[in-house]
């Protein structure tokens, strides 16, 4: 019976080496990427509610950027704050700026699809670049790196939105490796031409896109996943490509307790369930081989299995795995992540388990 549930153990393993050396490894191991500004018209939305005090920091580094034609278009989405009084002053101190007051509709009461729509609709420019109002980026070269990988067949561009780094936390090292391990599967889903997912963050696309697959009107009804649901009915192996430079990086502030991060959990994991059945099961079966790694090997080391066959093959795991995060890291800038990763693999592993259940009993909340 042990021998049967260590050729069980082996098989799990090798599942994963796939996942890890062949699949991750196609961003992973991937050469870095050059920009090459291609100056196509811009659109950057921004969708804020009660937002005051980022959108004071956000916009004048947008309306910084270094790009020839771009325009921002601003949608105040029913704030009861100071949001669109501060919008306002911006649109009157930048030329460039196009506001969009959403007022609450019954149908669509706080929904943030309906005012990215109104937003959308309101944009003069045939591309689109979208960053929430509490992100940022680094460079003024954001819109030049991340529409330098627009061409005439790649309308959907994929970037990283990553969370700044805060010195002596191990919940925000938890929060980027996370974040870091999420992106390295949407960009290599994306290389192999399997795109599922991205990150409203810091995603982009040709207008046209978005009018193809009437919006989000075929998930208006579920109030969580705008971006991801999108991508998971538009993005096609012909029509989207990655963006990984440095330059093209969006930063926001992360989540800075356990509580609250798994909350954020939630709602990723929950609007999975909402993906085409391919992505759900590639996507849980990568859950499962986690899952099951850790048991089967729990098992077999507590029932004192032969060691000599045991360590070789545990090692060649972590080698295999570990190796291909710290490319992915190294590329995306969150190297210092990966020194904890064995501890942090297991703490995602089992907190993703407790959210896979906890979901199955309530919804959680929608973004605001």
């Amino acid at each position: 019976m042990l021998n049967i549930i260590f050729y069980v153990f082996i098989a799990v393993v090798v599942t994963q080496l796939v996942y890890y050396l062949i699949i991750f490894g196609k961003f992973a191991f991937a050469q870095a990427q050059e920009i090459t500004p291609k100056k196509v018209p811009v659109s950057v939305i921004v969708c804020a509610k009660n937002d005051a005090e980022k959108v004071k920091t956000l916009v004048p580094i947008l309306a910084e950027q270094d790009y020839p034609d771009f325009e921002i278009v601003l949608i105040d989405n029913a704030s009861s704050d100071e949001t669109l009084d501060i919008f306002e002053e911006f649109e009157k101190q930048y030329s460039n700026i196009r506001l969009v007051k959403v007022e609450n509709n019954e149908a669509f009461w706080g929904n943030k699809k309906y005012a990215l729509t109104l937003g959308i609709k309101a944009a003069k420019k045939d591309y689109l670049l979208f960053i929430d109002a509490n992100c940022y980026p680094t460079s003024n070269d954001w819109i030049t790196a991340m529409t330098s990988r627009f061409t005439a067949n790649r309308t959907i561009v994929l970037g990283y939105g990553a969370y700044e780094k805060v010195k002596n936390s191990f919940i925000n090292k938890i929060i980027r490796f996370d974040n870091m391990l999420t992106a390295t599967q949407y960009f290599s889903w994306a290389k192999i031409g399997k795109p599922f997912s991205g990150d409203g963050r810091n995603l982009a696309y040709k207008k046209e896109e978005f009018f193809k697959v009437n919006g989000y009107i075929e998930h208006m009804n579920i109030r969580l996943g705008e971006d991801s649901l999108f991508l998971n009915q538009a993005a096609t192996k012909s029509n989207t490509t990655i963006c990984y430079a440095p330059k093209s990086f969006t930063y926001t502030e992360a989540k800075k307790s356990f509580s609250s991060w798994r909350k954020q959990k939630r709602k990723q994991v929950f609007t999975t369930k909402f993906f085409s059945t391919f992505d759900k099961f590639q996507l849980r079966f990568f859950f499962l081989t986690q899952l099951s790694f850790f048991a089967l090997m729990a098992v077999l080391f507590a029932l004192q299995y032969n060691w000599m066959f045991m360590v070789p093959v545990v090692a060649v795991r972590y080698l295999g795995s570990w190796l291909t995060l710290g490319y992915s890291a190294a590329k995306l800038k969150e190297k210092d992540t990966v020194y904890w990763y064995p501890v942090i693999e297991i703490i995602l592993t089992f907190t993703q388990l407790n959210v896979f259940f906890t979901n199955l009993f309530s919804k959680p909340a929608h973004w605001k």
